[in-house]
């Protein structure tokens, strides 16, 4: 079956869903996950106090912010494969800016240079693909792109042991490859123009969203991403050092946390399609919060093991539930487009912001990693509710 659509210019759909899974792998699975399972080293090695590591994984966080918010006009400065090439060469540049010991304001200014990217390409790749995607194959390929997300978090972890005979700087050098060869995989699959209407879309009525119901969704979303930093950042040194087990077991749960982020979009895209986004998102938040909480009750590999793939699947697996809620919510391509925008925003905003907080509470509490998780499914319990009042005060009876 040809997977060629017609937009004014031949675009193989195929290679577009393969360029925006590199996009994500790099910008995101590689510039941004990359970096937790390098945390203990750089402390082993005294490239970085832990504290100083703590803030550098917070300030990729803000330059994700950033970058999310950027996004829209970025996209609107050139082309869009002129855009994606540009961002994708970038976040590749900081692998190889990070490769020898220096300053830590040199490393926090790349650090947020990566996350700008990552931050960028996490808004802008699925919208320059799915345009010239059909209805009918969105699902899956929105799936398919945000896969590249745990693609980078496994191959992060396999990697950074066999990477590290050759040193730290060699690691950081051995991602920048890695990185150029996506980048170059991708370059010729850009679509030629980015936006427009969907393949085969019918023309909707147009409705206006409700404002209480984004509000709470965006209020959700960003409450979510806080509930995940503990694992995103803390997960591998939490195991090596405070277990005791040592960088190579955090790095083969970090694996299992990689594992759990391929399957993550497409699992919470398949049970979405059968009990609706609005019940899958609630069932998402309460799935978090007791695998991040377990942590904090539990250390033994089981206990582990579930809570590593769990969250790992949902780090990617909330996007299409959120894009759902966004597509069920809100009629209309540019409305979309915009809600989308503040969602991506909103949960750029909980991470950087957790972050920070994190790291402080951290630094306070003499290198204490519990209180993290337990916070961490807190804040995921709080969004649970946040959600539920939402549905009980609208009288929404299923949200798809």
């Amino acid at each position: 079956m040809s997977l060629t659509a017609h937009t004014g210019d031949e675009v193989s759909v195929g290679r577009a869903i393969l360029a925006g899974a590199c996009a994500s792998l790099v910008g995101i699975g590689l510039a941004r996950f990359a970096y937790t399972p390098l945390v203990p080293v750089l402390v082993t090695e005294q490239w970085f106090t832990p504290v100083q590591a703590a803030y550098l994984g917070g300030a990729n966080l803000v330059g994700y912010l950033a970058g999310a918010l950027g996004a829209r006009r970025i996209s609107a400065a050139a082309p869009t494969s002129v855009v994606m090439r540009t961002l994708m060469l970038v976040a590749t540049a900081s692998f190889f800016a990070c490769a020898h010991p220096t300053a830590f304001s040199w490393f926090l200014v790349w650090r947020v240079i990566a996350g700008f990217c990552g931050g960028a390409l996490m808004v802008l790749a699925a919208n320059a693909v799915l345009p010239h995607v059909p209805l009918a194959r969105h699902g899956l390929a929105g799936g398919a792109i945000f896969t590249g997300v745990g693609l980078g978090i496994a191959a992060s972890g396999l990697l950074v042991p066999v990477l590290l005979w050759w040193g730290l700087g060699a690691t950081w050098n051995g991602f920048g490859i890695l990185s150029l060869l996506l980048t170059l995989l991708a370059w010729s699959g850009w679509p030629p123009h980015a936006g427009g209407r969907a393949i085969g879309a019918e023309i909707e009525e147009r409705r206006l969203p409700s404002p209480r119901a984004l509000l709470a969704l965006y209020v959700a979303y960003g409450l979510n991403a806080v509930g995940l930093v503990p694992h995103m950042l803390f997960l591998v040194d939490f195991i090596a050092r405070e277990l005791g087990q040592g960088l190579i077991a955090g790095a083969r749960y970090w694996v299992v946390f990689g594992m759990g982020a391929v399957a993550g979009p497409l699992l919470a895209g398949f049970v979405a399609d059968r009990v609706g986004f609005g019940l899958a998102m609630r069932l998402a938040l309460l799935a978090q919060a007791l695998s991040v909480g377990l942590v904090a009750l539990a250390d033994g590999p089981i206990a582990l093991l579930i809570s590593s793939a769990v969250v790992g699947a949902f780090v990617p697996g909330v996007v299409p539930l959120a894009l759902g809620r966004v597509h069920t919510l809100v009629s209309g391509v540019q409305d979309r487009k915009r809600a989308w925008s503040l969602c991506t925003a909103a949960f750029a905003l909980g991470q950087a912001g957790a972050a920070y907080a994190f790291s402080y509470v951290f630094a306070q509490t003499a290198g204490a990693y519990r209180p993290l998780f337990v916070a961490g499914a807190a804040v995921l319990l709080l969004a649970l509710a946040v959600d539920l009042i939402w549905q009980r005060s609208s009288g929404v009876a299923k949200a798809g």
